[in-house]
């Protein structure tokens, strides 16, 4: 069961967790599953079939773009994703959003173990 709700919660910050990779630089797909997995540890490990509509819907909003780089020095050809202006100003008002969710959750969350919401009334 924790799986469910695991991939369900990840599916909301994974286009803010990929555009904060593209901030930095410009970056392939390949490379964006391998860092995510390396800073953000096992939990966001991705698949192909994962990140691809992700990019794919970014790009579609405008808050990303691609482009084909050529062969080098043997390895393939690759698709870079890079941030657009309209998506460096959607992710800070992406990562505001999620400030004030994950606050609130942990408001509701800390009650929870304060005692209040076990069926105690607030006054009690």
């Amino acid at each position: 069961m924790q799986e469910k709700y695991e991939r369900q919660m990840k599916k909301g910050v994974l286009d803010m967790l990929v555009m904060r990779l593209l901030l930095e630089e410009k970056k392939y797909g390949y490379q964006l599953i391998t860092e995510l997995k390396e800073r953000g540890g096992a939990l966001f490990g991705l698949k192909e079939g994962t990140l691809y509509p992700i990019l794919y819907r970014l790009e579609d909003e405008g808050l990303i773009e691609s482009r084909w780089a050529g062969a080098k020095d043997r390895q393939p050809p690759r698709k870079y994703y890079m941030m657009t202006d309209k998506g460096r100003m959607a992710l800070s008002e992406i990562y505001q959003v999620w400030r004030q969710i994950a606050d609130g959750v942990d408001r509701l969350m800390k009650q929870e173990e304060s005692g209040k919401g076990k069926g105690q009334s607030p006054a009690d």
